[in-house]
């Protein structure tokens, strides 16, 4: 009686008592939830983010130093060249780790051949230069399209696992039971597009910054080759 005496006083007791309670899930929880199959997947994905964040990381590095170049270079082969001091801007090349400096370098000892030669042995090596610079660009583009796909396979998979639970159940098929087995599955889906849009990005990033050291190798060897046609001392 006290209870109910309790309860019509204070009738918002009943209601705060029937009030459902939040249930919390962590990322892990759902990893963890989503069978053999979607914790395989979860791994897939996790190893290509690892692979396409070193990617990006080292390649950034590589062209950013590939991009690094001393403004005085270019002055003192014009120099060398117009003395004819032809072995010490060999040295100088040498002495300069950048991709311009080993294009000079190989057009300074075909110096004397006709310009033709010169030009084709620059261009040779400013194709090596730059297929150096596309390490691996290739598979950072195929990360950023893989991962997406692998992770519709994850939800496909945990979809197929929680209809077999569904099916297990007979006729004692609830709400909750769908409901967890399809946000479990589709952890799959947000992780896949989440590591493919970062490499799809990081990918555009880097092909930009190679068109750079592209365009700034092709003037530099326009510049090398008119230098060429200046007489010498």
């Amino acid at each position: 009686m006290r209870g109910i005496l309790m309860q019509i006083q204070n009738p918002d007791m009943g209601e705060e008592a029937l009030e459902p309670t939040e249930k919390t899930l962590s990322v892990l929880d759902l990893i963890l939830s989503g069978g053999i199959g979607g914790q395989l997947v979860m791994a897939t994905l996790f190893i290509l983010s690892v692979i396409a964040v070193y990617i990006f990381v080292e390649r950034y590095m590589s062209i950013k130093k590939a991009a690094q170049e001393d403004h005085n270079f270019m002055n003192n082969i014009k120099d060398f060249i117009h003395d004819g001091k032809l072995e010490s801007g060999i040295q100088l090349c040498q002495r300069t780790n950048t991709p311009v400096a080993r294009m000079i370098e190989k057009g300074i000892t075909r110096v004397g051949k006709p310009l033709s030669d010169i030009s084709a042995a620059v261009e040779n090596v400013g194709k090596l230069e730059i297929s150096k610079l596309e390490t691996n660009l290739a598979t950072l583009a195929t990360i950023s399209g893989a991962a997406p796909m692998i992770g519709f396979l994850g939800t496909v998979i945990g979809m197929i696992l929680a209809f077999h639970e569904m099916a297990m159940a007979g006729g004692q098929i609830n709400v909750e039971m769908l409901s967890t087995g399809i946000y479990t599955a589709m952890t799959t889906t947000v992780a896949g597009l989440i590591v493919g849009i970062v490499a799809y990005i990081g990918y555009n990033l880097l092909v930009v910054k190679v068109e750079k050291v592209v365009h700034k190798l092709e003037t530099r060897t326009t510049e090398f080759l008119d230098l060429l046609h200046e007489p010498v001392k």
